[in-house]
């Protein structure tokens, strides 16, 4: 038996792991799946000034109100950041990091993750989008990022998707993390979510077989706990 947190990423909350919630469950995992303050259920207390320490702040205070202990930390997408962030301030609380399609932090002692490590003309656009849909510090999902990475999320779900995204405030997705060698030495294991599945360049293989921990490839878009549930619940299982 495991006990997992569950981190979600951008425009979401812990609904996102509703399918997958009763199937680790059901093998006798405690399962705990967060919301982040400001989007999800908690998108009331969105304030322009909350970013990724506050965040982080959640994460943290779950894991110790709970009385959490040899938790299984997985962080989806940008989440990657928070849990690195969380490893680092309670690494004697947590037994492994978990990369769902996620932010994977460098070896490095110097910011990163931020609003430096992104291409010029993606902050641009979200910076614009923000000024005419989000109030100058919000980031709607927008048609171009659904098709992108919710391409396979259809039918009902797609309406049950879309009904539950809420704004990804700018400064969670601009804040930077400066984490320390303990979160080199953490255990980590890794999903990658890619269109074209196992069939990967030379490089990408040989990026991938370089990492610290076990992988493994679903072929989906970015939600497979929404698109690939099983094979989510498996991966969440067997590489821990």
């Amino acid at each position: 038996m495991a006990t997992f947190v569950l981190v979600p990423g951008a425009w979401l909350g812990s609904w996102v792991w509703r399918k997958i919630t009763p199937a680790l469950e059901k093998k006798g995992n405690s399962v705990y799946p967060v919301t982040l303050t400001g989007m999800g259920d908690r998108v009331h207390l969105a304030r322009k000034e909350y970013g990724l320490e506050t965040a982080v702040a959640d994460v943290v205070n779950l894991i110790k109100f709970e009385d959490l202990h040899d938790v299984i930390l997985v962080g989806h997408s940008f989440a990657g950041k928070v849990i690195s962030a969380v490893y680092d301030r309670i690494p004697e609380r947590i037994q492994r990091l978990f990369f769902l399609d996620a932010f994977i932090p460098g070896k490095i002692r110097t910011p990163q993750g931020g609003k430096e490590s992104e291409s010029q003309e993606y902050v641009k656009q979200m910076i614009e989008e923000s000024e005419r849909n989000g109030d100058g510090w919000k980031y709607p999902m927008t048609q171009a990022v659904i098709s992108e990475i919710a391409y396979d999320v259809t039918g009902d779900d797609r309406e049950w998707f879309l009904s539950k995204i809420t704004p990804w405030p700018l400064k969670l997705a601009f804040d930077s993390i400066t984490v320390s060698e303990k979160v080199d030495n953490a255990k980590k294991s890794y999903v990658f979510c890619m269109k074209e599945g196992e069939n990967l360049s030379d490089k990408d293989r040989k990026y991938l077989d370089q990492l610290d921990g076990k992988y493994r490839i679903i072929q989906s878009g970015h939600y497979p706990m929404i698109t690939k549930p099983d094979e989510a619940v498996d991966a969440l299982v067997n590489l821990t």
